[in-house]
């Protein structure tokens, strides 16, 4: 039950930081492919020090529109954590405050019975 506990956990801070919001402009699908398509004119021209980055970049690129287009079920993992969350917490002695900075939603923790006390 303890691994089951963790692994629920693990997974919804997970996808919680992967769908956490970032700075700046949003990259769309689109836009990558964009990208991706300007590097692919580029690396027959380049020298292999330039060449070695564009590969690295494509790769980076290309991680990131799978990711893009992966499809998280939060719901379900947020579902799994409101499960395990207050006896993982207990166990393993994780305050509310540490839940909170780590990204949960209070909303997530009441529902999980993890009051501010817990900890």
């Amino acid at each position: 039950m303890g691994r089951d506990e963790g692994r629920a956990v693990r997974r919804y801070l997970e996808a919680l930081e992967a769908h956490k919001p970032k700075r700046g402009r949003k990259r769309t699908p689109e836009s990558i492919q964009k990208q991706l398509k300007s590097i692919e004119q580029k690396l027959d021209s380049s020298d292999s020090l330039t060449r070695v980055l564009l590969i690295q970049q494509r790769m980076d690129l290309e991680r990131e529109l799978a990711a893009k287009e992966a499809v998280v079920d939060l719901a379900a993992l947020e579902e799994d954590f409101v499960r395990a969350a207050k006896r993982y917490g207990e166990r393993k002695g994780i305050s509310y405050a540490a839940w909170r900075e780590a990204g949960v939603d209070a909303a997530v923790l009441r529902r999980a019975n993890v009051g501010r006390g817990a900890g």
